[in-house]
């Protein structure tokens, strides 16, 4: 029997690499991904991830609209960098969500690696509000969080989902460099109107 481990690794990659390639079918197959994940997470005792999945879930939904509606005119989204003042912002509310959600979970649960999963929790939050604007650098956060997601899982034992996130690895740098490809595409129409 495939465990459901497998299941939500197999919905998830493929949910991704649709990501990396800008097809708005990521988003719903997404929804599903996390939804299996949140099981997992919960046997796990990974309690700040498996409530990341419920976020998870309603930032593929507003992702979902935002990829064909918040763009110019309510058009379709494009691809842009990130300013130096939004990286600050987001920075600090990473940073302050992770204090906080540590020192929660840290009091008040049996949670296993409390402030390295509040820590890779809150800042997977950011990267994947940062997703959902198409915004170039939120692959860029996606491999460092990713790097130590691996640890983690292989710490507790989930290794197909330690596998999983060394895939990855390897889909935020083709999804930093479509995004940024399909960037220069549409400044080279730009500049030939």
């Amino acid at each position: 029997m495939i465990s459901l481990e497998v299941v939500a690794v197999v919905v998830t990659l493929v949910a991704v690499y649709l990501t990396a390639r800008q097809i708005i079918w990521c988003w719903p197959l997404g929804m599903v991904s996390v939804i299996l994940y949140a099981l997992v997470f919960r046997q796990a005792r990974l309690y700040a991830d498996m409530g990341l999945q419920g976020l998870y879930f309603a930032l593929a939904a507003y992702g979902w609209w935002a990829w064909l509606r918040g763009g110019e005119d309510h058009g379709e989204l494009g691809v842009s960098r990130t300013s130096a003042r939004t990286w600050v912002v987001l920075g600090v509310i990473g940073s302050v969500t992770a204090f906080l959600l540590g020192q929660t979970l840290y009091r008040l649960t049996d949670a296993s690696l409390p402030f390295m999963d509040s820590t890779l929790t809150s800042f997977s939050i950011v990267a994947q509000w940062m997703q959902t604007r198409k915004m170039l650098e939120a692959w860029l956060l996606w491999l460092a969080v990713d790097v130590f997601y691996v640890g983690m899982f292989l710490y507790k034992g989930l290794y197909p989902t330690a596998a999983l996130y060394a895939v990855f690895l390897y889909l935020a740098v083709l999804g930093y460099r479509e995004w940024r490809r399909s960037m220069t595409i549409l400044s080279m129409k730009g500049a030939h109107r």
